[in-house]
């Protein structure tokens, strides 16, 4: 089930709110909508990490450990309790996002799997980053 742009805009203020942070990752195309989103985000003075950024990380973790875990060590190093980790998946399948969550979950993160809408993956992705756009709009209009 979808959450809307509001649902996720709160959950997200609440986190920030509490002095907490936002985890943001994904894949490929995901791997830029995540990483736009933190953009705007640190815009608005609000403490988000881009967990696909750092090439550095996500190739030495791929190569010691395995593509699975890129994520997810990240989270163990950077996470705390009522952060939010919030993966990008156009299929809702992708093991090392997945992983993540099982992480996130063990450690008391919050988590939002970022919604997804048909099976075409440029229209879900088109349709991902209104609903950015959108939930961006509802924080920016609710942190005033």
């Amino acid at each position: 089930m979808s959450q809307s742009a509001e649902t996720i805009a709160r959950q997200l203020l609440r986190c920030f709110k509490q002095g907490n942070k936002l985890l943001c990752f994904g894949n490929g195309g995901s791997s830029q909508q995540a990483s736009h989103f933190v953009a705007e985000l640190i815009h608005e003075g609000l403490p988000a990490i881009s967990l696909t950024s750092d090439a550095s990380v996500l190739t030495a973790t791929a190569n010691d450990f395995s593509y699975k875990e890129v994520f997810a060590r990240q989270i163990i190093a950077l996470g705390k309790t009522g952060d939010i980790a919030m993966g990008f998946s156009t299929s809702g399948k992708s093991e090392n996002v997945l992983y993540a969550y099982e992480w996130a979950k063990k450690m008391d993160l919050g988590i939002i799997d970022f919604p997804r809408k048909g099976k075409n993956t440029p229209r879900i992705q088109e349709y991902q980053l209104k609903l950015l756009h959108n939930i961006w709009e509802a924080i920016h209009d609710n942190k005033k």
